[in-house]
């Protein structure tokens, strides 16, 4: 860099000797700022959903290669992170074409729409999943388990 026309070196402040109080509040804002939104999996490990309570519903239980999850929000959780709906379909294209029997798990919270939970569905049976299931819980397993 050339300083010497505008004589620009005499005008730097000399780096400091040592950080001060400063640098390490404006790392520690910097780490809790990554910490809570650097990721797009901040709510997907810990969505508090509540599933609805369908008597029987262990029973018909299948393995499933996909799930999403959608919170009464409206908010649609893939492995992937946050989508859209376009989003969701294209997603469940892709996961229908790497399975030979494509199962889908919907695990929606207890307040979210019937609709939003059959539009879903309807997307995964057009994206050619074979099964589509939703999460809910036995009332009667859900009390004897707890303590």
């Amino acid at each position: 860099m050339i300083t010497r026309p505008l004589d620009i070196a005499s005008h730097l402040q000399p780096p400091p000797r040592s950080f001060d109080a400063l640098f390490y509040i404006n790392g520690g804002v910097l780490a809790l700022f990554l910490m809570f939104f650097g990721s797009r999996f901040v709510l997907a490990p810990g969505v508090d959903l509540q599933l609805p309570e369908v008597p029987g519903a262990v029973r018909g239980a299948a393995l499933t290669t996909a799930y999403v999850s959608v919170l009464r929000s409206g908010q649609i959780f893939t492995e992937e992170g946050l989508v859209t709906m376009a989003q969701l379909q294209a997603w469940l294209k892709t996961r229908a074409q790497q399975n030979k029997t494509p199962s889908l798990l919907i695990r929606a919270d207890r307040d979210v729409p019937m609709h939003a939970v059959t539009d879903i569905a309807a997307a995964a049976y057009a994206a050619g999943f074979v099964h589509v299931q939703e999460a809910a819980q036995d009332p009667t397993a859900a009390k004897t388990a707890r303590p």
